[in-house]
Parts: structure tokens; C-alpha cells; sequence
């Protein structure tokens, strides 16, 4: 099982990864020449964007405080926590970084193993809760995928693995065999993330602003920006 654990770390990892990036860098590219050909358009048709409104509209919805709370406020304060938990808590945890350390020759300050604990305990919890909160809310299965419900429980994955591996008092499974599906659930979600939505890690900002825009171009070109968006959504 060891053998089985370097080899997830090292090569699984590493072309996982580089998928991931490539990806991302592709769709960053497809959504920066869509914004371009959006200024473009504006232009052509001698409209003038309204630059404020489009990107204080755009910020709303990707720091959606007062949106969240006018819609729906548990689950909009659910999902702001658990976002923040599954980014912070991989990237600042000190076990991680002394890897990117061994491999890049590269760090940064980590947080402590306590805060650590608690933040993947609250990932965990609002992952689960969110879960919970679109399977009982008949708006949100109403326009639920099977996506949206496997990646939450993968992206939950490694949080308990990672939990367990760190806490062998309450691990009732052996540690290699932990840490295995740990490294795995990982590599997956890496190579996920360019094909689902999950590649809002990335493309969030921008997907808004193309859709704002939208609504400032020539009459109907607001639809016209939804119903691309949606057959993009459609295609991962």
C-alpha cells in the first residue's frame, strides 16, 4: 500500500495537475476573448458599456453578501463557508505546504494544526449541510444535476480522510489505506475541476462579467448571453 501512496503523490498527482492547469488556462482564454469580443460588439454598435454599474453588478455576485442574504441567507452564508474552508484549509495546511517546500523549494505561513482541525470539521459540516439544504428545497432540485450532487461529497472526500489520517485515535481504517484515498479523492477533483463546475474556481469573475455585459449591448443580447451561458453549462 505504500508503493500504491508514493505513486498517487508523485505521478498521479503531478498529471492531474498539469490537466487541471492546462484546462483552466484554456477556458480563461475562451472567456477573456469572449469579454474582448463583448467590448468589441459595444463599439460596432456604437453602445457605450456602463463600466460602474456592469462591474459593481459583477462583484455583487462574486462577494454575494447582499444578494445572499435577500435570497436565500442560510444557504448563501453555508456556501461562503464552506468555499472558504475547502480553499483556505488545503493551501495554508502545514503538511501541504511542506510538500510544495520538498518539491518546488517553495512555502509560505501556515495555520496552526488546531485551526486546521477546526476548519476541515466546518467544511465537512457545510458540505454536508448544503447537501442537505438542495435536497429538501424543491427550487434547487428542481434545477439540480448529478453533478451537483457528487462533487459536493467528493469535495468532502479528502476533508475526512485527511481528518482521520491526522487523528489515528478516531482513524478505524489503517493509514496508508487513508491517506490513499485522501491523495486520489484529491487527484480527481484536480482533474475535474477544468470539465465542471467546479472551474468557477477560475472562470467566476469573468462568466459574470460577460453576463452583465450582456444586458448593455444591443436589444436581446442579455437572452442571447443566458442561453450561451446555459448550453456552456450543459457541455461540462
Amino acid at each position: 500500500m505504500e508503493q500504491w501512496l508514493e505513486w498517487a503523490r508523485g505521478p498521479v498527482f503531478r498529471a492531474c495537475f498539469v490537466i487541471m492547469l492546462l484546462g483552466l488556462a484554456r477556458a480563461v482564454v475562451l472567456n477573456t476573448v469572449s469579454i474582448g469580443s463583448l467590448i468589441y460588439a459595444s463599439k460596432k454598435n456604437q453602445r457605450e458599456v456602463p463600466w460602474r454599474t456592469v462591474l459593481t453588478a459583477t462583484l455583487q455576485w462574486v462577494f454575494p453578501v447582499k444578494k445572499g442574504v435577500e435570497a436565500r441567507a442560510v444557504f448563501s452564508a453555508t456556501s461562503m463557508l464552506f468555499h472558504v474552508c475547502i480553499i483556505v484549509t488545503p493551501i495554508f495546511l502545514g503538511a501541504h505546504i511542506l510538500l510544495w517546500e520538498r518539491g518546488l523549494g517553495i512555502s509560505w505561513p501556515a495555520i496552526g494544526n488546531l485551526a486546521a482541525d477546526y476548519l476541515t470539521l466546518l467544511a465537512i459540516f457545510t458540505g454536508v449541510a448544503l447537501l442537505v439544504q438542495r435536497v429538501g428545497a424543491r427550487a434547487s432540485r428542481a434545477i439540480s444535476r448529478p453533478q451537483d450532487y457528487f462533487l459536493p461529497l467528493l469535495l468532502i472526500v479528502p476533508f475526512v480522510t485527511g481528518y482521520l489520517g491526522m487523528h489515528p485515535s478516531l482513524n478505524p481504517f489503517g493509514y496508508n489505506g487513508t491517506m490513499f484515498v485522501h491523495v486520489m479523492s484529491a487527484n480527481l477533483i484536480f482533474l475535474l475541476i477544468p470539465f465542471t463546475k467546479m472551474s468557477h474556481v477560475a472562470l467566476f469573475p469573468g462568466t459574470q462579467l460577460i453576463s452583465e455585459m450582456g444586458w448593455h449591448l444591443k436589444p436581446g443580447g442579455g437572452e442571447q448571453v443566458a442561453i450561451a451561458l446555459g448550453k456552456e453549462n450543459e457541455s461540462i
